[in-house]
Formats: structure tokens, C-alpha cells, sequence
């Protein structure tokens, strides 16, 4: 939820958000005049309530032969009071689904456009050439034993698979390397749950426009699968003040996670680019607000250290606000090039979601300043991919060879006892 001062004394700043956005920006106004119907129902049933309590005050010392008709004008009095509750109420729930379809205020200089208007930031690595016909990530996949999408759709449907062999192996090892950078970067690591409350995935932004995308469990559960562990590492301090006296607090989470991938038929429905299922460590941060941007580079920072390790050529830009989901007030994605395509893909995003989300989830902290008193104010939280199963296609893509064998970076061996090429599966009977 935005900044109810900022709505009330900059609503201009909102608007350009919005329409930076491409939002509807009569939103605004719709949320401005809920506002004010609220906080005026509010007052209206705290006056009659004063009163009531007054009048309670003036019948208890009243006369017996005067109790009679004051007790009547006491229940009609509770009457108006009950009523004027339900209106403020009303007003309430308005009021919050108006200010619930405001997305997040981007930051100054974000791009306003759609997907294809992000700004290119810069470039890093040498684009792999080769002078062979390079395979794509699936069939590489199956020569190593490593991707098996047939019996992952006979299994559980399409864009599943089953990561066997050097594959799953390879996987753990990439999560491992981030697991071990996130460490010694001050990171705490979490294994989160993957099933989360509606307030949960409510408070963090992910049942808006997009929430299709989403798994419900419904009937006798009324719980969400996850799409990030973001979810549950923006709910793990809900309704809590938190320390940031000594810095903010840095956790990795490392889980499943799950996408419905709806409006996406057809696109990228071979191998694991766009699949339902996959593995993540999810960087998430809570800081101050002042602290957030410098927070948000770090993250990236951190990220393209990690491609950079592992030979992996990338770009990096900043989203355009229209393509920035509803939480984020800027992000900033990694591309990894993959050769059979030719072209750029994202396998990291960061993303500096303000106050947004600790509105909504009502995480606060106390400032030094104010240390010793009540008066504490809402976090900001960031969230950034540090690894997940998507790159794995990167990976083999850019470090074939013409025998269809992968070089291992040299990072990721002492996580494969080593090893440092990955060879072909012989066929069966082949000596």
C-alpha cells in the first residue's frame, strides 16, 4: 500500500506513477475521495461515541425517577452509535480496496513504457562464437542424461521435467555456490515454506493483476503456492518491529517454487526455460528507506558477481515502469545470452519495493532518532534472484563443445567432486 501523507499532499507525484505506469490514473482520485469519506465517517461515529460515553456518565448520576427516559435516549443514542460504526466500516473497506488498486510509486528516472521499453545499462562478457552447429540446452540436456522432459509430461503434464543425474547434480551445485556467496555476504539462509495464507500473498503483491499465475489450494486449505520464496521471507516479520540498529537484516531463502504460467501458451515450451516447477535462492532484505537504493545495487552487484564466475555473457536493464509488477518501484533484470536463440534472457531480477509491502504486512522499525519512544516507522524491502534452474540453460549453451560434452566453470567443481568436463551418456550397449 503507498504512502497515505504522499497520496494526500502529492497526489500529482502519484498520478505520474501511474501513467509512467500506463494505470489508469483516475485511480487517484478514487482513492482521495475514499480517503476522505472514511476519515469523515471515522470522526462522525468517534463524536457520537464521545458522546455516548458522556450521556452514560449523566444517567448513572441521574436521578431514579429521571433513569427511565435517559435510558431510552441511551439506547437510541446506541442505536446511532452502532449504525455510524458500521458506516465507518464500510467506508473502511472502501477506502482500502481503492488504495489497494494504486500500485507501487516508481522511483525518479525508471523508464515509463511497457516490456519493450526497459533502458540497456551496460554489457558483460564476450558473446560465445562457435565453429560448430551449437545444440540448444534440451538436446544437450539429453545427450548428458541431465533433462528428461518426456517422462517429466507423462508425470505430472507439460512443462514439467525430471532433472536427473549430472542435471540434478548441477543443479544443487549452482544453489550451493549462491548459498555460500549469500554467506559470506551477511546473508542468513532460510528454507521457507512453500505454501502460504492469502494475507501472506496478499500483503506482498502478488494477487493483483497477476494472480492467475498463482496456484491455489482452495476448498478446506485456502493456501497458495508460492512463485518465489519472496512471499513467505516478506511475511516472516508481519506485524513486527524489527532491529536495524546494527544494519539490515539480509536472509536467503531457498525453496521450490511454483507458476501457472497462465497467458503464456505457446511461448518457450521446450526444455526449462517457462516450466511450472523450478528451484530458487531468493535474496530479501529489510532496510530503511533511506538505505534502499544503495541496498537494491549491492544486489545486483551480487548477482552479476555470480554470472561473472561462471563465464555467462549478460546485460543489464532497468524495467520500464509499465513491465514492473505491482510491489516494485524499480527493477533491474540480468539477461544471460543463449546462443541458439540468439538473443538475451533473464535469469536474474532485483527488485526495491520501498515501503510498499511493510505497509501492507505492517513491518516497522524504531529509528535511532527516536530511540526510547513509540514512534517507529515502515521498512523497505528488496528482493533479488541469486540462482535459479533456469540457468542451468545458460549455462550448457555458452560451455559446449562439438562433441556435446559442457565444460564445468571453474567454480561450480569443487561443488562436482572436480569435475571438469561433463561427457555424454554412452547408449545403452555401447562399450
Amino acid at each position: 500500500m503507498i504512502d497515505l501523507a504522499l497520496l494526500r499532499d502529492h497526489p500529482e507525484i502519484v498520478r505520474r506513477s501511474q501513467a509512467a505506469r500506463g494505470n489508469d490514473q483516475t485511480t487517484v482520485d478514487t482513492a482521495l475521495e475514499a480517503d476522505r469519506s472514511r476519515r469523515a465517517a471515522l470522526t462522525a461515529f468517534e463524536e457520537l461515541r464521545a458522546e455516548q460515553n458522556a450521556f452514560g456518565k449523566v444517567v448513572a448520576k441521574a436521578p431514579k425517577d429521571e433513569k427511565a427516559a435517559l435510558v431510552a435516549q441511551a439506547k437510541e443514542l446506541a442505536d446511532r452509535v452502532k449504525q455510524a460504526q458500521q458506516v465507518a466500516n464500510e467506508a473502511s473497506e472502501v477506502a482500502t480496496a481503492a488504495l489497494t488498486r494504486i500500485e507501487n510509486v516508481v522511483i525518479d528516472g525508471v523508464p515509463a513504457g511497457g516490456e519493450a521499453d526497459f533502458v540497456e545499462l551496460r554489457r558483460v562478457g564476450e558473446v560465445p562464437a562457435f565453429d560448430f552447429e551449437p545444440r540448444d540446452h534440451l538436446e544437450l540436456g539429453e545427450i548428458l542424461g541431465a533433462i528428461d522432459m518426456e517422462r517429466g509430461a507423462k508425470v505430472s503434464g507439460a512443462r514439467f521435467y525430471f532433472l536427473r543425474g549430472i542435471g540434478a547434480r548441477l543443479e544443487i551445485a549452482l544453489m550451493n555456490l549462491a548459498l555460500d556467496t549469500a554467506l559470506q555476504n551477511g546473508f542468513t539462509p532460510l528454507i521457507t515454506p512453500t505454501l502460504v495464507r492469502p494475507e501472506i500473498m496478499q500483503g506482498t503483491g502478488f494477487l493483483g493483476e497477476h494472480a492467475d499465475e498463482v496456484y491455489h489450494l482452495d476448498k478446506d486449505d485456502d493456501l497458495y503456492l508460492v512463485g518465489t520464496s519472496e512471499v513467505a521471507l516478506a511475511g516472516y516479520h508481519k506485524d513486527e518491529i524489527v532491529d536495524l540498529s546494527d544494519g539490515a537484516l539480509r536472509y536467503a531463502g531457498w525453496s521450490t517454487c511454483y507458476r501457472r504460467e497462465a497467458g503464456s501458451h505457446g511461448k518457450d515450451t521446450r526444455g526449462i526455460i517457462r516450466v511450472h516447477q523450478f528451484n530458487k535462492l531468493e535474496m530479501f532484505v529489510y532496510t530503511t528507506p533511506e538505505d534502499a537504493e544503495a541496498e537494491h545495487l549491492r544486489l545486483v552487484a551480487l548477482q552479476e558477481q555470480m554470472l561473472t564466475s561462471l563465464g555467462l555473457a549478460y546485460r543489464v536493464i532497468d524495467v520500464a515502469a509499465g513491465d514492473l509488477g505491482s510491489s516494485a518501484a524499480r527493477k533491474y533484470d540480468i539477461e544471460a545470452w543463449v546462443p541458439t536463440q540468439g538473443a538475451f534472457r533473464e535469469l536474474t531480477s532485483t527488485s526495491n519495493c520501498t515501503t510498499y509491502q511493510a505497509r501492507r504486512l505492517d513491518v516497522r522499525h524504531r529509528p535511532a532518532a527516536e530511540e526510547g519512544t513509540a514512534k517507529t516507522q515502515h521498512v523497505a524491502t528488496l528482493n533479488g534472484t541469486l540462482a535459479t534452474t533456469r540457468w542451468i540453460v545458460a549455462l550448457l549453451e555458452t560451455h559446449q563443445q562439438a562433441d556435446g560434452s559442457v565444460r564445468v566453470p571453474e567454480v561450480l567443481r569443487p561443488y562436482l567432486g572436480g569435475l571438469e568436463v561433463i561427457a555424454p551418456e554412452k547408449a545403452k550397449g555401447e562399450a
